[in-house]
């Protein structure tokens, strides 16, 4: 686990980089094209790097954004074979934007309700 949650407090600080440098689109793409590992994921694998995620940011020296916790987590979902996608949603009224992971349709980082309280603007 220890081994994870290091790849997730990595994973942060890159995100956060590209964040700080508002490159929005390079995050984008990391997330989009980041390859999906090609052996069989674990069978508890998407709770042990959630949960490694949620520690990572425990640890993170600062706030930790919905955009980074969710890239951060669906690389590493990707990387261990499991088919991850990012949803960024945002609501009208307040304006809202919000960032989870789905897999399979159900989210894995977040409230379960989270996709009914934003319209979906993109996956990736």
């Amino acid at each position: 686990m220890s081994f994870l949650v290091l790849q997730a407090y990595l994973k942060l600080i890159h995100f956060d980089i590209l964040m700080a440098r508002k490159n929005f689109a390079a995050l984008y793409t990391k997330v989009r094209e980041s390859p999906r590992g090609k052996h069989a994921s674990a069978p508890d694998a998407v709770e042990r790097i959630c949960a490694a995620v949620d520690m990572a940011c425990i640890w993170y020296w600062k706030e930790v954004l919905c955009l980074q916790r969710s890239a951060a987590a669906t690389c590493l979902l990707k990387k261990y074979g499991v088919p991850a996608q990012m949803v960024i949603g945002a609501q009208q009224m307040p304006f809202k934007a919000h960032a989870w992971v789905e897999v399979n349709g159900r989210v894995v980082n977040d409230k379960p309700y989270v996709p009914e309280m934003y319209a979906v603007l993109d996956r990736c």
